[in-house]
């Protein structure tokens, strides 16, 4: 018999006003069965608490439970995992959070979704009973909650204690840069370059060439790499930032997708060097932009036409070319279908062995393109990491 125990909001409030979330003692059964309930109405006390956004990857970005991480379970995942997922598949990027989870110290989990109210009306197959059960199959002494009335309940109710998404436009930047070329249209300036570098993640922005000339602006982001999706636009300031190009043009016959994972890569080694990366090409529409779907597809596991959709959010303008998006699709399935298949094996190491394409899922967002786009045209052995690689950032 599970329990699985119901928190207030107000409780969750008082922990996040605590600022350190302490976890507390609930009484937790393993093992399977069905789910009962019993209600939390006072603050607990104890060892650290862990708050999971049970919502899709949009809805997470739009606005959250400040502290909360997203889980990933896509339908990709429900499908090849027919219910049975792991911590790996659905925190796949968070080494240290499942390491602590196994140790047990968290002593709670605080789940929510957008707005069940109860956890007796919870679905079998939704986003919040398979997370469940996945902590239930890889967790032993982790008590967990179901946060009532979910997201939207509490950020009614608290809204000071949730994060959101400034109202997005194609020149959204911080607000250091806003000014610095603000509406050029009457003086011929193109529409890629104006406004400035857009923030794709906290360490993570999309530009054209004309923003990557601009030392005021990538300084006043606090820009500390440069990734240079092009073979003709110069690295203008090499003694300042670190650089790092990948020299490709923008047609049909460009395989962009052997650059994907060392791109990636490159990019995650200025995040852990606590630094900031702008990716451009000429003018950050086509090359630049699908690198930066391929890192959220690789390292959030969300589908491309989410990807695409959170990107086009930040700079309506994207467009890459009908083959990379192709490349793309086929990128997604690579990385979605093997992390199902494979989690014991890291998800850049399982893409070099296989490298293979399998077949494009079906899906609405590829009959919005013309039928070459499902079908890619390059050789079905993806080599999706170029080599040999460069040096990474230096900290």
């Amino acid at each position: 018999m599970v329990e699985l125990r119901e928190m207030d909001c107000n409780v969750l409030r008082h922990l996040l006003h605590r600022g350190d979330r302490n976890g507390g003692s609930y009484n937790q059964n393993g093992g399977g069965g069905t789910t009962t309930t019993t209600s939390s109405s006072s603050p607990p006390a104890g060892g650290k608490c862990l708050l999971l956004d049970c919502r899709p990857f949009l809805a997470h970005s739009a606005g959250y439970i400040r502290g909360a991480l997203n889980v990933r379970c896509n339908t990709i995942v429900r499908r090849r995992t027919k219910g049975s997922i792991s911590l790996e598949q659905i925190l796949p990027a968070e080494d240290e959070v499942r390491s602590r989870l196994r140790s047990g110290l968290y002593s709670a989990v605080v789940v929510y979704d957008e707005r069940s109210p109860r956890a007796e009306s919870l679905r079998e197959d939704s986003t919040v009973s398979l997370v469940v059960r996945a902590l239930r199959k890889d967790t032993e002494h982790t008590n967990i909650c179901l946060l009532k009335g979910g997201y939207e309940r509490f950020q009614s109710e608290y809204p000071e204690f949730c994060t959101k998404t400034k109202s997005l436009t194609s020149a959204s930047t911080l607000a250091p840069v806003e000014h610095l070329d603000h509406s050029c249209s009457s003086c011929g300036t193109p529409q890629h370059d104006q406004g400035g570098p857009v923030e794709i993640l906290p360490f993570l922005f999309l530009g054209s060439a004309h923003h990557a000339a601009r030392r005021d602006m990538l300084e006043a982001l606090g820009i500390t790499a440069l990734l240079n999706v092009s073979s003709d636009c110069p690295n203008h300031f090499e003694g300042h930032f670190q650089y790092k190009c990948i020299p490709v043009e923008d047609n049909h016959k460009t395989d962009i997708s052997s650059w994907f994972m060392e791109a990636i890569e490159y990019i995650d080694a200025v995040k852990v060097c606590h630094g900031r990366v702008l990716v451009h090409c000429q003018a950050g529409i086509s090359r630049s932009a699908t690198i930066c779907l391929a890192y959220l597809i690789m390292k959030k596991r969300v589908k491309l036409e989410e990807a695409f959709e959170f990107v086009k959010q930040r700079r309506s303008i994207i467009s890459p070319n009908f083959s990379f998006m192709g490349q793309l699709l086929q990128f997604e399935s690579q990385v979605l279908t093997t992390s199902c298949a494979a989690e014991a094996v890291s998800p850049s190491g399982t893409l070099r062995e296989r490298g293979k394409s399998s077949s494009t899922p079906t899906s609405q967002f590829v009959f919005s393109f013309p039928v070459s786009v499902a079908v890619h045209s390059t050789s079905s052995s993806l080599p999706y990491l170029h080599s040999p690689i460069t040096t990474s950032p230096t900290c």
